[in-house]
């Protein structure tokens, strides 16, 4: 089992920055890819960024290619999610995630999951 905790959220204005953060703990991730994903009230969880085990291939999604950042350190089994220059849009309910072996945009592909973090972005 992988217990995955998020962190970091909040409320932000729009233009503003926040760094969620994701601790993994039960057994290593190193081999997991991670995603994350997050889900606005009344619309479909959409995933945002995904990064590879090794950390060495990264995939976001277009809104907010250019603006987010994911990266892992799986010395400290944790995985984070750098945002810039947020948007309301952008504001909805954060989850981390976890899957043996390649990246995937689909939640069904993962097995773990965190919490949840809340990101709130005024305009």
């Amino acid at each position: 089992q992988v217990q995955l905790v998020e962190s970091g959220g909040g409320l932000v204005q729009a233009g503003g920055s926040l760094r969620l953060s994701c601790a993994a703990s039960g057994r290593t991730v190193n081999r997991y890819a991670m995603g994350w994903f997050r889900q606005a009230p009344g619309k479909e969880r959409e995933c945002v960024a995904i990064i590879s085990w090794s950390g060495g291939s990264t995939h976001y999604a277009t809104s907010v290619k250019g603006r987010f950042t994911i990266a892992r350190d799986n010395a400290k089994n944790t995985a984070t999610l750098q945002m810039n220059s947020l948007k309301p849009e952008d504001t909805a309910v954060y989850y981390c995630a976890a899957r043996f072996g390649m990246a995937a945009w689909s939640e069904k592909d993962y097995d773990y999951w965190g919490q949840g973090t809340q990101v709130t972005v005024s305009s």
